[in-house]
């Protein structure tokens, strides 16, 4: 078991608002600069082949707190425009109006443009420690009770008991017939083939305790496009090495204990009740010179 200990984050500030506004209503798309933190896996799409779900933090008034942008064709996206985890971007979006979850906006796509990377942790940990809290529970309270609660959190780590990582079963049937729809819209509007969006090798999945008291323990899939595009690099494995590739990166080195670690989690719009994680925020804590510098 990996123990993240609970007096180690001075930095981390309370919660986020319990009642977030709700979604506003636009007639004009909002221009957004945002702080990109999750690029979600890629889901099959009947209309785009596949679909990239983004979260990030909103930094300018009026459109600051955690936003989700969906969908996003990232494979065809303009070099200029393909942006990774960290960078801080511009785009044009209108709320999701068929989405109840207040956070969702629909991007225009051909809009985005990269300001910079974040690389800087301090820089990264100034944004983004005030927004960690510290209850899983409180978020699935939340949602049972009412289905339009906040759907995205970055929410502390107490400890994690285990990273089950298992073969993926392959796309669905419903996944399959939008993959087949799509390349049949391919070959009869565009001469060039296309490679279908292949299923990742292996699906992961923490075992942890939030930092809620009461907490009994969360089992929740991870889907960061980092954890796939890994995956693809260890093609060359046998399943049993390329696992643990997989463990070692995403529970012994993220998950270790000099970091202070978080997870971005998100639900659905269809299950509201069922949160996944988007991505592990986990910055290196404070060597002691650092913290006597900032204690003076």
């Amino acid at each position: 078991m990996l123990v993240v200990p609970l007096g180690q984050l001075p930095l981390w500030g309370p919660g986020a608002d319990e009642n977030p506004p709700s979604k506003p209503v636009l007639t004009r798309p909002a221009t957004l600069r945002l702080l990109i933190t999750v690029k979600a896996a890629p889901n099959p799409s009947a209309r785009y082949g596949e679909t990239v779900c983004v979260g990030a933090l909103g930094l300018d008034t009026p459109w600051t707190g955690w936003i989700r942008l969906y969908p996003i064709h990232f494979r065809d996206l303009a070099d200029e425009s393909k942006f990774r985890k960290y960078d801080i971007v511009h785009l044009d979006a209108l709320p999701a109006r068929q989405d109840q979850r207040r956070e969702s906006w629909k991007p225009i796509v051909d809009s985005i443009t990269t300001e910079q990377h974040l690389t800087n942790q301090q820089s990264r940990r100034n944004l983004l420690d005030p927004l960690v809290e510290d209850s899983m529970c409180r978020l699935n309270e939340q949602t049972r009770d009412d289905p339009s609660a906040r759907s995205i959190a970055l929410v502390r780590v107490a400890d994690i008991s285990a990273l089950q990582v298992k073969r993926h079963p392959g796309w669905s049937v419903e996944d399959r017939k939008k993959i087949a729809g799509y390349l049949h819209q391919l070959d009869l509007l565009e001469p060039s083939k296309r490679s279908p969006l292949q299923a990742p090798r292996f699906t992961g999945a923490y075992r942890y305790r939030c930092a809620d008291r009461r907490c009994r323990g969360h089992q929740q899939t991870l889907w960061d496009w980092e954890f796939v595009a890994l995956q693809r690099r260890l093609s060359q494995l046998t399943d049993a090495e390329a696992a643990d590739q997989l463990k070692h990166k995403f529970l012994t080195q993220l998950c270790s204990a000099d970091r202070d670690v978080a997870f971005y989690v998100g639900n659905q719009a269809a299950r509201p009740q069922s949160f996944s994680i988007g991505g592990v925020y986990a910055p290196r804590r404070p060597t002691p010179r650092y913290r006597r510098r900032v204690n003076r």
